[in-house]
């Protein structure tokens, strides 16, 4: 199917035009070990025990969490251990109790990995005047309903508020709570505001421990430039059915996904590992573009990717694949 016929297909669905990726698991090697599409998940019984250690990333003793299989219930498990609402986590990080943005917990945790669950902090609310087109935030959420901040471009808009920070959740836009509001569409949301206009946000930052009072950052590197996992293998969360245990991400995989989600940030002014390897996934074996093209609307149903970016991540997958990176 040519790429220009994707458009008529996915403009007869009104009633999305964006799929909510988390909902999306990834196909291949990780149905393998049950939960696939069409695939009754194993009794609770016959799965892997993992057991992973825990902490507060502002400070707290270490506890021992086990039987998740997405990131609502790990939340729920962090929460269960420390005795708090899962609704006070706003994100988790893996290795480090920092609010580093190259270490944010996404669709996978390696076996080994310790994870920090970062709280809510101060509140705050702040007036920016919109001077430009762009205000220079990349936005992505915890998966379980909250968007925050993951990176601030350096002289943009927002990087003359020294108040807003990377890691801040965005809980109103103008006195509208966008809780539950997934990171395309408040990067949407903050990219339709007038320009040349004021506007208001209510912002939660987490709670830091002492030694994490120091100058704001930016968000350093995007995610991927380093790696996380340090075990033997990575635990794969899913919204539906069990997690999966999955070998570590080979060099093409780390690479492709950094370049998708690059790609991701460039076009839609998110950053979102879990859907850049799911699309990686989806056109591994796919043989051109077209065929690359039908098999993301299989996989990823009304997203509606515009065709300029569907060429461009076909070719970062290729570019992969021979080692052009």
């Amino acid at each position: 199917m040519p790429l220009g016929l994707r458009r008529k297909k996915n403009k007869s669905r009104e009633s999305s035009h964006l799929v909510e990726n988390e909902e999306v698991g990834s196909v291949g090697k990780s149905e393998l070990n049950g939960g696939g599409p069409g695939v009754a998940p194993p009794p609770a019984a016959l799965r892997p025990r993992l057991i992973f250690h825990t902490q507060l990333a502002h400070g707290s003793a270490t506890g021992r969490i086990e039987g998740f299989s997405n990131v609502k219930e790990l939340y729920s498990k962090i929460a269960e251990a420390f005795h708090i609402q899962s609704t006070e986590i706003l994100f988790c990080t893996l290795n480090t109790h920092k609010i580093d943005m190259e270490k944010l917990l996404g669709g996978q945790i390696g076996l080994e990995d310790f994870i920090f669950a970062h709280v809510k902090g101060i509140k705050k609310e702040v007036e920016v005047f919109k001077a430009e087109e762009a205000l220079g935030l990349t936005i992505t959420d915890n998966g379980a309903g909250y968007a925050f901040i993951k990176r601030i471009k350096e002289g943009s808009v927002v990087d003359g508020v020294k108040v807003i920070c990377v890691g801040d959740h965005i809980e109103c836009i103008n006195g509208k709570n966008i809780v539950g509001t997934r990171h395309y569409e408040v990067a949407r949301m903050l990219k339709d505001l007038p320009k040349d206009q004021s506007f208001t946000l209510k912002l939660v930052e987490p709670m830091k421990a002492f030694d994490m009072l120091e100058p704001r950052s930016k968000g350093g590197k995007p995610a991927g430039e380093s790696k996380i996992g340090t075990g033997r293998g990575t635990l794969r969360l899913r919204s539906k059915g069990p997690a999966t245990v999955e070998e570590m991400p080979t060099e093409f995989e780390e690479k492709a996904v950094k370049k998708v989600d690059d790609l991701l940030e460039s076009y839609m002014g998110i950053r979102d590992t879990e859907l850049a390897a799911t699309m990686v996934e989806v056109g591994r074996d796919k043989l051109n573009p077209d065929e690359f093209a039908m098999a993301l609307d299989e996989a990823l149903g009304d997203f509606a990717f515009p065709d300029e970016f569907v060429f461009d991540v076909w070719g970062a997958i290729g570019d992969a694949k021979q080692g052009r990176f």
